[in-house]
């Protein structure tokens, strides 16, 4: 197939070649036709122009000529600098330079020529452009791009090392031979540094070190090519050196003291020993260790990374008793410092520490910590557990008194001795809490019997092991519920028991029924459940809704202990599925333990016995009340004593009831009671016959009454009792008024007065106010 393509295109190049041909021709004499005159062009020498020449202005630069032949022809350009810095002569076509020409302003300038005719300033040809080129002279002297160089370079580097580089340009033609040729020269400082033609600035010398002088000013100069005597320009480069890490750390001092207390806290700064390391921070790596002396183990040395400086630092607790001074030798060392730059003169520094401890007043120090006790739950034998003990460290080895400073659970559950005694005022209850911790404060006993400031603590930890005291419960995780159309052996709920002592991982509690006669069976699952299931089936909710189910739980404790629980189980309606469609609503049951019972009683008691003393008061008050007025009589009312007597005879068939001999010795002594004005009006009564036959104790009756009568300045005693009350078989009973004045009585007294005046009197006395004070 390329083969044939090959014969095709060989057959085909000739007849498009003769038809390419044929075009042609036609075009051109086309064009011979529309064309009478021949075409003419612009001719012209090179233009050049060299800058800056001395000769008097204008320059000729060169000449523009057309071919046309015409008497009326004129040159003119066109252009940014035409007719200012360049003019062309109209006639002639020369141009001339009106200005003198700078290269490095302006390399070349581009102008445009036309040929026109002066009569119409028509064109006579298409304008031409045309390029002024200037040539350089090698008039500019290399100048550096900046007045000012940096560089920077590491101490003690090699010969050679380059360290900067500096650039100075020419603004001569860089196509002209040398004249735009740079060369640098260092013509300060070219003892230790120097330049190549590039302007790469390296070092001449090994030894340049830092600590020595640390900057270096050179000056480099620039010119033009090699071997020129022109001018030239000059730059400044500061080098500055690096720091290597080449110095070992020194101390200021050969020795350092320092004096510390023998309390300070281990890992507290005893001092810091200073050294100088001329290298930069940033090189500084100082490393302390012990070379010499006893009881190094005791202080370790830690650099400051900020500071460089050596912190000393106790690792054990100082004892001014056992140690009062330590003495080593320790070195400062730099392990990161180079050696192949390290400087002769010694790479060890050594200094003396002396650390001078002194005595201060020390708590006192427990001799074992913590303190640890155990102890079983309510026992009530065990009252102390075992003690404490600390001791005076200083020399002056005073007394200790302990005291407790804080419990946890807090309460008055352990106790401390001053001698450090551990004790138990009660037994303790592993299940209230398993341990009990206290903080025992140890103080030193002064000279003058007070307790020093200073103290120090140990904790006590005071463990319960438990004992069986705890009977197993029963766990309630819902209220177990059954269908009264349930099957035998179905599971109605799954039990379960806490015991609030410890069991042991070989523990298990034990399930069984109070009683057998019931529908219900409980089958252990021997993981310490059991389950509750129906025994017998179909529960009759007309006889029992709800069946109370007691179940004893027994753990494995020695003693053995157990408790029973009752399982109220609720028999409920359920669809074909056996899901509960009703269930009566049980009511709640609120428990309250055995102490809030306690609690309650002891309130109520206490509320009851409140109130016995206050009535117990009030009642003793009375009666101490009516003892004075007792008491309070005088001689004159001497016949009141009949007043004071707990009862009022027995009427007429009472005679021993009372000892009248007393009124018979008034009567017969002749004794009269001083006149009171009374506030009574007076009753008259009709005078009685005295019966000739009537007994003595009649007829003194008789004569005291008529003088009660009718003395209007006396209030009337009561002496009525004495006739008025009928005694035992009386259906009257007691008209006396005694005690009225003090009665609570809450009986209404008005019907006296429907009595008659006999009653008015008395009426009168029980219908006063009872608060009314009556003066007798």
């Amino acid at each position: 197939m390329n083969h044939l393509l090959l014969l095709f295109s060989l057959f085909l190049a000739p007849a498009f070649a003769d038809k390419e041909s044929q075009k042609t021709n036609q075009n051109f004499s086309s064009n011979n036709a529309s064309h009478k005159r021949l075409k003419r062009d612009w001719i012209w020498n090179q233009m050049h122009i060299k800058e800056e020449i001395d000769a008097p202005l204008p320059h000729h630069v060169g000449k523009i000529t057309s071919s046309v032949r015409n008497n009326n022809a004129k040159y003119i350009i066109e252009g940014e600098y035409a007719n200012t810095i360049f003019k062309v002569e109209e006639t002639s076509g020369d141009v001339y330079a009106f200005e003198r020409l700078d290269r490095e302003k302006k390399a070349e300038y581009e102008l445009t020529a036309l040929i026109i005719d002066r009569r119409n300033n028509q064109s006579l040809e298409p304008p031409s452009k045309f390029i002024i080129k200037v040539y350089d002279i090698n008039d500019n002297v290399p100048v550096f791009v900046q007045k000012v160089f940096n560089g920077s370079v590491p101490e003690m580097s090699p010969v050679g090392t380059s360290v900067t580089k500096v650039t100075a340009v020419d603004a001569d033609d860089p196509t002209v031979t040398g004249h735009a040729t740079v060369t640098y020269q260092v013509i300060k400082g070219d003892e230790y540094f120097t330049v190549d033609d590039s302007g790469v600035i390296s070092t001449t010398r090994a030894d340049l070190d830092r600590e020595n002088q640390s900057k270096y000013e050179i000056i480099v100069k620039a010119k033009d090519a090699p071997g020129s005597s022109g001018d030239s320009s000059t730059a400044t480069v500061i080098i500055t050196l690096t720091d290597i890490n080449d110095n070992f750390p020194v101390f200021k001092h050969p020795s350092f003291h320092f004096k510390v207390p023998e309390n300070i806290s281990v890992g507290g700064e005893v001092g810091r020993v200073k050294v100088e390391d001329v290298d930069e921070p940033q090189h500084r790596n100082t490393k302390y260790s012990f070379v010499r002396g006893d009881y190094r183990d005791t202080f370790e040395i830690v650099a400051n990374p900020f500071t460089n400086e050596g912190i000393i630092r106790p690792k054990k607790p100082l004892d001014f008793e056992k140690v009062a001074e330590y003495r080593f030798d320790i070195e400062a060392t730099d392990p990161t410092v180079d050696l192949r730059y390290f400087k002769s003169g010694g790479s060890r520094s050594i200094s003396t520490v002396t650390i001078e401890v002194t005595d201060v007043d020390e708590p006192p120090v427990f001799t074992k910590l913590p303190y640890e006790f155990k102890v079983r739950e309510n026992d009530p034998e065990i009252r102390t557990l075992g003690s404490v003990s600390a001791h005076d460290p200083d020399a002056a080895k005073r007394k200790i008194r302990f005291i407790r400073r804080r419990a946890s659970p807090n309460g008055d559950y352990i106790r401390v001795s001053d001698t450090g005694f551990i004790q138990l005022p009660k037994p303790l209850d592993r299940e209230f809490s398993s341990s009990y911790n206290i903080t025992v404060a140890a103080q030193e006993i002064l000279e003058d019997g007070r307790l020093s400031d200073r103290e120090s603590h140990a904790q006590v930890r005071v463990i319960v092991t438990d004992e069986n005291d705890n009977a197993p419960e029963l766990v309630y995780p819902e209220e177990p519920r059954v269908c009264e159309n349930a099957a035998p052996g179905k599971v109605i709920i799954r039990i379960s028991a806490t015991d609030k002592d410890e069991i042991s991982p070989r523990g298990f509690f034990k399930y069984s029924l109070a009683t057998e006669d019931s529908n219900f069976s409980l089958v252990e699952n021997y993981d310490n459940t059991a389950n509750i299931t129906v025994k017998y089936g179909q529960f009759n909710r007309e006889l029992a809704k709800i069946h109370y189910l007691p179940v004893i739980i027994s753990d494995n404790g020695d003693p053995e202990l157990s408790s029973t629980n009752t399982l109220v189980i609720s028999v409920c309606k359920c669809n074909e599925k056996g899901n509960f469609t009703f269930c009566e609503e049980r009511a709640k049951q609120v428990g309250v333990s055995i102490q809030a019972l306690v609690a309650i009683f002891i309130c109520i008691f206490t509320i009851i016995g409140f109130f016995a003393v206050i009535a117990l008061l009030i009642l003793l008050r009375k009666r101490h009340k009516k003892d004075l007025s007792g008491l309070g009589r005088n001689v004159a009312e001497i016949h009141e004593q009949l007043v004071t007597y707990d009862e009022e005879g027995g009427g007429e068939m009472d005679t021993t009831s009372y000892d009248v001999s007393v009124l018979n010795s008034v009567r017969k002594n002749g004794i009269k009671p001083e006149a009171v004005p009374s506030p009574y009006a007076q009753v008259q009564k009709p005078p009685r016959n005295i019966t000739s036959g009537a007994g003595e104790m009649e007829m003194m009756i008789e004569v005291k009454k008529d003088e009660a009568d009718n003395d209007r300045d006396l209030l009337p005693y009561d002496t009525l009792h004495i006739y008025g009350y009928e005694g035992a078989e009386s259906i009257a009973e007691s008209l006396s008024s005694l005690g009225s004045g003090s009665s609570d009585s809450d009986i209404d007294y008005d019907f006296l007065n429907d009595w008659g005046p006999r009653f008015k009197m008395l009426a009168e006395l029980y219908g006063s106010e009872p608060n009314e004070d009556f003066v007798y």
